[in-house]
């Protein structure tokens, strides 16, 4: 495939430092797919409030994506902005907020995420109506899934069509669900809808049960793990720290060291952008030849780190691999 513009330019111009570690790690990643492998990515922070949809949607759309690890916040967060996109505030001068320019925020129903502000209204509750049906009519029928299953469902239906605000071309939530592709999301009562979820609990309006949890989804992702890693094998990109890549990563030394399963392959292909510099006792931090040591990675696992902000080089390494 001839590469276009952006590509060109990237490998016209990034050369050295981050900026080729950037463009190895695209090549990795390509090169990766090109022999058949799979791609787990792992989306930490707020990457759906920085509507890293507009180019991870596509990535989806042409099977450049596996299987996705998230937190609670960004399954949330990429719909929240699908249905209240124009109610969002952005602030550039967030650096320079005193703590009553915070209070004031929050008096008026704004969450702040860095420079941009989710309002509470428009986005929380326009969903919360939508998954509380959903939730309750898996309960009635003596039905349990996944979090992202409920909201699968939710989007899939077409009641929150009446809300879009952005293009939903520009949503991976709507191409995931289009594909009904695989989703782990770790620590999901971490999150506004969970805990909306566990108010609902504590009222005595549902059961905990309804909702699966972690556990369901390790075994979820051993299974889809075993289905998947033949040939080439599964890479895993890392976008960000945190839970959505601890969890995930950690399935291949549980297959072989706790199940004893002694014909589990590594992941065959590494890469963390992060800005948490390397550093004690930071797992975020830590070089991926660390993860030799916890029998995640081979030693001749493809393996690169970016440590640059992921809002600026996730969307240039999908802008790479997808040819633009």
């Amino acid at each position: 495939m001839s590469k276009g513009p952006i590509s060109q330019f990237i490998e016209h111009h990034y050369r050295h430092f981050n900026a080729a570690a950037l463009v190895d790690a695209a090549k990795g990643y390509e090169a990766h797919l090109n022999e058949g492998g799979k791609m787990l990515i792992s989306l930490a922070g707020a990457m759906s409030t920085a509507e890293l949809g507009i180019s991870l949607a596509e990535m989806i759309r042409q099977d450049k994506v596996a299987i996705i690890s998230c937190t609670g916040a960004n399954l949330e967060e990429d719909v929240m902005n699908l249905v209240a996109h124009s109610h969002y505030k952005r602030v550039p001068n967030y650096r320079d907020l005193t703590p009553q320019d915070e209070w004031d925020l929050l008096e008026n129903h704004y969450n702040r995420v860095t420079d941009t502000c989710i309002p509470e209204e428009e986005a929380f509750r326009r969903l919360q109506s939508h998954l509380e049906k959903v939730w309750k009519d898996a309960e009635a029928k003596g039905e349990r899934y996944f979090p992202h299953e409920f909201l699968y469902q939710v989007v899939k239906s077409g009641v929150l069509e009446q809300y879009y605000e952005i293009d939903p071309k520009d949503s991976w939530i709507v191409a995931a669900a289009e594909k009904n592709l695989p989703i782990v999301c770790p620590g999901w009562e971490d999150s506004t809808t969970g805990n909306i979820f566990a108010s609902y609990c504590i009222k005595g309006e549902l059961q905990v049960s309804t909702v699966k949890g972690g556990i369901d989804y390790m075994i979820y992702l051993t299974e889809w793990y075993r289905a998947n890693s033949g040939g080439k094998g599964v890479g895993f990109f890392q976008i960000g720290g945190g839970i959505a890549g601890d969890f995930p990563i950690c399935v291949v030394p549980m297959m072989y060291q706790d199940l004893e399963w002694h014909d589990v392959p590594f992941w065959s292909y590494f890469c963390q952008i992060s800005d948490s510099t390397t550093s004690y006792g930071s797992y975020s931090g830590a070089v991926p030849n660390e993860k030799i040591t916890w029998g995640k990675l081979d030693i001749n696992t493809p393996k690169y780190i970016v440590e640059s902000d992921a809002t600026i080089v996730a969307p240039l390494i999908f802008s790479y691999i997808l040819g633009h």
